[in-house]
């Protein structure tokens, strides 16, 4: 039985506009993963996870599950992932050996408030298969192949950075480049030393969850209808994450904090948030961090003016009933 595993991440700065050929940093988060195992069998078999219940206590309940998770589960994203495999190994005419597999899932990643929940399943599904028929696709070209299972095989728009981090892992800069992009067939990647972060806090709110797909829609319309508050924008958050790179690398991070506000000032004039998502947001710089979306919402990323702040943050965000954390990145 083969078994693997891929991790939650953060965009700390540049999001969204890694869907728009911009720039972004991301960073893994070990708190919480997703795990695929793989047995093989007789027939290929795709199991239900625990994000796809089938059975409630009531209409309520099932009405509750719904409202927090939306009507799809994982099995969708594994059923998307097999004929995305199977379809990239025959476009590469990759032999794969003539055998079949047992497939299914779990997951600890709070679903849809922004931290790559469902392409987690995905990548994490990749791995299983490239080991179980000893395919190898190339590190740089699996993001955009996994990023395809949702934009080619399920229809929703997706961004390319949750991929790339959940790939590559550790912290990574990003540089969507459009014409790099359709030259070689995929972004520039710069891996850096996480050890180069500062202290920082991530934060969610479950009861916030929001389907990527619709978080982002109207602004797709529109950046594609070159809409000049849309396109201004997105080349502004790829700026902001060229100068996070340089405060990085050069430790500044009283100038980093004010990027990562910038970008969701910048964000909230652009999209119409929730007054939790702003609380989510408000929390935060009440005492002293820096904040912004680690996703399209549901969940924030900042950095800690010291360690104190920690506890007061904990006790900040139970009251609204938001659970935060210190990622785990190494």
């Amino acid at each position: 039985m083969i078994e693997s595993r891929a991790y939650a991440r953060a965009g700390l700065i540049g999001n969204p506009s890694d869907g728009f050929y911009g720039k972004t940093i991301s960073f893994i988060i070990k708190n919480f993963s997703a795990k695929v195992w793989l047995a093989e069998s007789d027939r290929l078999q795709v199991v239900p996870g625990n994000r796809d219940p089938v059975d409630f206590e009531s209409l309520s309940a099932l009405a509750g599950e719904v409202e927090l998770h939306g009507y799809y589960g994982g099995l969708r994203l594994l059923k998307a992932s097999l004929k995305r495999f199977y379809d990239y190994c025959r476009d590469e005419k990759i032999e794969i050996p003539r055998k079949n597999c047992r497939l299914w899932y779990d997951t600890d990643i709070p679903m849809r408030v922004g931290l790559a929940g469902s392409s987690a399943i995905v990548t994490a599904t990749f791995r299983a298969l490239m080991e179980f028929y000893g395919v190898e696709i190339p590190k740089p070209i699996l993001p955009r192949i996994a990023m395809e299972v949702e934009t080619k095989e399920l229809g929703i728009p997706a961004g390319y950075q949750d991929r790339v981090i959940q790939v590559y892992m550790g912290l990574v800069f990003m540089d969507f480049n459009r014409e790099h992009l359709e030259r070689v067939g995929h972004g520039i990647f710069e891996e850096l030393d996480p050890a180069l972060l500062p202290p920082l806090y991530v934060a969610c709110l479950d009861d916030l969850s929001e389907g990527t797909e619709v978080f982002h829609s109207d602004i797709r319309a529109r950046w594609a209808r070159g809409d000049q508050d849309v396109v201004e924008a997105m080349n502004r958050f790829a700026r902001l994450a060229q100068d996070a790179r340089d405060a990085l690398l050069n430790h500044e991070y009283h100038w980093l904090g004010k990027l990562l506000d910038e970008n969701f000032d910048l964000r909230a004039s652009l999209y119409r948030l929730s007054e939790k998502n702003h609380e989510l947001v408000q929390t935060a710089r009440r005492l002293g961090c820096s904040s912004k979306f680690a996703g399209s919402g549901g969940a924030v990323v900042g950095i800690l003016p010291d360690e104190s702040v920690f506890q007061k943050l904990e006790e900040a965000y139970a009251k609204m009933g938001a659970r935060v954390i210190r990622p785990i990145v190494e």
